[in-house]
């Protein structure tokens, strides 16, 4: 069954008769029509690589970056559409401020990722919304050592040694994978 013209595309609250919700799809096919992001988890942090796709001569060198901070032991990678990861940028900050002013301590990444989680799921419930079209990336060194989280436009979220999204995330993910970077951090950390 075709997703267009069938009429099961036109809200993130309809289920298409296989089980499908084809907004939730389409967000993830801008996440993979987007530069490459790579992450790895190393033994005393977390490694960022964005590939920056350069449409036009005409950009500056230093417009759309895909890095941020989020709190300051907090950094944050997106791949997708950039204008909804600014959206998903300022509701973390949001977060982590509101936590600090609460508990008088700097948020957990992966108290931060289950927040942010919970929000990007948010819009794929309604009708009226549509899904965030960026994959997030998570990175914290905290007392327990360095930890990386990402969370996918449907509001899923998973702790990762290791990550790649983006166009080229298949070649990337072999070449992680290649480097066995969970048996060795493990090595290293619990020696």
């Amino acid at each position: 069954m075709s997703s267009i013209g069938s009429g099961y595309d036109l809200s993130a609250s309809q289920f298409s008769p296989d089980g499908r919700v084809f907004q939730v799809e389409y967000a993830n096919k801008a996440v993979e029509a987007s530069g490459t992001v790579v992450a790895l988890r190393c033994k005393d942090g977390v490694a960022f690589a964005i590939e920056k796709i350069v449409t036009s001569r005409l950009y500056e060198s230093g417009s759309n970056k895909r890095i941020h901070n989020v709190d300051k032991h907090i950094g944050m990678a997106v791949a997708g559409l950039l204008a909804d990861a600014r959206q998903l940028l300022t509701v973390a900050r949001d977060e982590a401020k509101q936590y600090k002013y609460d508990y008088g301590v700097s948020i957990p990444v992966k108290y931060l990722a289950d927040r942010l989680a919970m929000y990007m799921h948010a819009y794929t419930l309604y009708g009226f919304v549509r899904p965030f079209g960026c994959f997030i990336l998570l990175a914290a060194y905290e007392s327990d050592g360095p930890q990386l989280y990402g969370v996918e436009p449907s509001g899923v979220t998973y702790g990762y040694y290791g990550i790649a999204v983006g166009k080229a995330q298949q070649t990337a993910k072999t070449e992680i994978e290649k480097l066995k970077v969970c048996i060795i951090y493990q090595t290293i950390i619990f020696r």
